[in-house]
C-alpha cells in the first residue's frame, strides 16, 4: 500500500499571462525543484512531472502527510524577490494499493489521488477519508472532513478532507481535539450582494421570494432556491431549485450543485440556476467562511 500525492501551481494560467513565458517557465521549475526536495525528504520519490506539477509516491500516508505539510510551507513563506509573482499551490492525496513497475505506479489509486488533488483550493490539501484513516493521531487531529465528492468512474462519492498545515493561530482546529484553541471564534459566513454585507451565524435562506432572508433578484433563480445550514463548525449549502447552485472556489473550480448538498469552505462566489462560464450576468453572491479559529476581519 502506497500513498499516491499530487502537487501543482494554482492558476498557472494566470502566471504566464502576467509574466511571459520565460518568466513564469522559471518560477514553476523552481517550485517543482524545491517540491522535489521536499518529497526525497520524506523518503518518497517524483514518479513524474506534470506541465505544471507533479505525481510523487510515499510509504505511506504520514510521510505523504509530513511532506505535503512541508511543500505548503516552503512554497507559501519563501521570501518576495523582485519581479517574481507569489505562487500557491494545491495538494491532494489518496492511501491504496497499487501495481508498481520501478519507479511508476498505476492503478485506481492513481486515479483518486488525481482526482483528490483537482478538488483542492489553492494553498490547501486535500485527502481522501481511507488516506485520513491511515494518519497517525499527532497528523489525524489536523484533519477535517469537506464533503463528499462525486468522483468519475466511481458509483459512490468519496469523502473529501483537508489537512490543516499551518504552526500558526491560523490553524483550523476541531473542539474536542488534542491542540484545540481553548477560545474558539463561533462560525460565521459572511455574504456581500448588491453591495450589502451579511454575517450569519446559523443558516440562511436565499431565493427570489420576498421571505428569504437574502433576495436574489434573478428569474432563474427559484422562489426557494437554497439554503445555508451551519452543522457544528462548518456551513452546508442545500440545493433546492429547479436549475441549480453554481460554486465557484477561489482558485476559480466550479461545483454544479443540484437538489443535493455540498460544504462550503474558504471563499467564493454563489451563482443562482446558471453558471457565470455560460451566462456572464447571472445573480451572484460572495461568501466567506470563517471557522474557528480563523481571523475574524472581514
Amino acid at each position: 500500500m502506497l500513498a499516491v500525492l499530487y502537487a501543482d501551481v494554482s492558476d498557472s494560467t494566470r502566471l504566464y499571462e502576467q509574466m511571459g513565458d520565460t518568466g513564469a517557465f522559471g518560477q514553476i521549475k523552481d517550485c517543482m525543484q524545491v517540491l522535489t526536495e521536499v518529497t526525497l525528504k520524506f523518503g518518497g520519490w517524483v514518479v513524474k512531472n506534470i506541465g505544471d506539477g507533479m505525481m510523487c509516491a510515499f510509504q505511506g500516508a504520514d510521510s505523504a502527510a509530513l511532506a505535503a505539510c512541508e511543500m505548503q510551507k516552503r512554497i507559501t513563506y519563501r521570501p518576495p524577490q523582485k519581479g517574481r509573482a507569489k505562487l500557491t499551490i494545491r495538494v491532494g492525496f489518496h492511501c491504496g494499493y497499487v501495481l508498481r513497475e520501478g519507479k511508476e505506479v498505476f492503478g485506481d489509486t492513481v486515479h483518486i489521488a488525481g482526482r483528490i488533488a483537482s478538488m483542492a483550493t489553492a494553498s490547501h490539501i486535500a485527502i481522501t477519508a481511507a488516506a485520513a484513516a491511515q494518519l497517525s493521531p499527532e497528523l489525524n487531529f489536523r484533519v477535517r472532513k469537506l464533503a463528499a465528492m462525486p468522483v468519475k468512474g466511481k458509483e459512490q462519492a468519496i469523502d473529501v478532507h483537508e489537512i490543516a498545515w499551518q504552526d500558526s493561530g491560523t490553524d483550523t482546529h476541531l473542539s474536542g481535539r488534542p491542540g484545540a484553541m481553548a477560545n474558539l471564534v463561533e462560525p460565521r459566513l459572511h455574504i456581500t450582494y448588491q453591495n450589502r454585507n451579511f454575517v450569519f451565524r446559523e443558516s440562511v435562506k436565499l431565493g427570489r421570494d420576498a421571505t428569504n432572508d437574502v433576495v436574489i433578484e434573478d428569474p432563474m433563480a427559484s422562489r426557494n432556491h437554497a439554503r445555508i445550514e451551519k452543522r457544528k463548525d462548518h456551513f452546508v449549502l442545500i440545493d433546492q431549485s429547479t436549475n441549480g447552485t453554481y460554486i465557484t472556489f477561489s482558485d476559480q473550480k466550479e461545483i454544479a450543485v443540484r437538489r443535493a448538498e455540498f460544504m462550503l469552505y474558504g471563499e467564493g462566489r454563489i451563482a443562482f440556476g446558471d453558471s457565470p462560464k455560460t451566462r456572464p450576468d447571472v445573480a451572484e453572491i460572495r461568501f466567506r467562511c470563517e471557522l474557528p479559529g480563523q481571523s475574524s476581519t472581514v
